[in-house]
């Protein structure tokens, strides 16, 4: 993954914020829309653009574009770089590779101590009971 590159393949698009705000709202623009088609990117190789379909499919659109909206700040510049860290953090977290989960068995001891207090908790509540005649 080289950085640089990918920085140059993104296209970005301000548009009006959604929701109250008064004036500053309705006449600037500060939301900022970050695109990045993966197909067509040079910054990363075949297999870690197979990784990132597989990893965050969710995130992709059919047209196997990633899109990223920000609208935190007040400031179009602010916005920008916090969509940037966004998409920069995703495709970090969407490249890891997972380790392998491997199954387990409770041991023996574990299973008996459960048993165990299951046992002394079913007894608790039996001795709460009012006693039979």
């Amino acid at each position: 993954m080289d950085k640089k590159q990918l920085l140059t393949e993104l296209s970005f698009k301000a548009v009006r914020s959604s929701g109250a705000g008064g004036q500053h709202v309705n006449k600037v623009s500060t939301k900022i829309e970050l695109t990045f088609t993966i197909e067509n990117s040079v910054g990363l190789s075949l297999l870690e653009k197979q990784r990132l379909y597989q990893s965050i499919p969710n995130k992709i659109s059919k047209e196997n574009v990633l899109s990223l909206q920000c609208d935190e700040s007040r400031s179009q510049h602010k916005n920008k770089e916090i969509a940037i860290k966004r998409f920069y953090k995703i495709l970090e977290d969407g490249l890891k590779i997972k380790k392998p989960r491997r199954k387990t068995k409770p041991t023996k001891s574990s299973i008996q101590k459960r048993l165990d207090s299951k046992k002394s908790q079913s007894q608790k509540k039996l001795h709460r009971r009012k006693p039979e005649q």
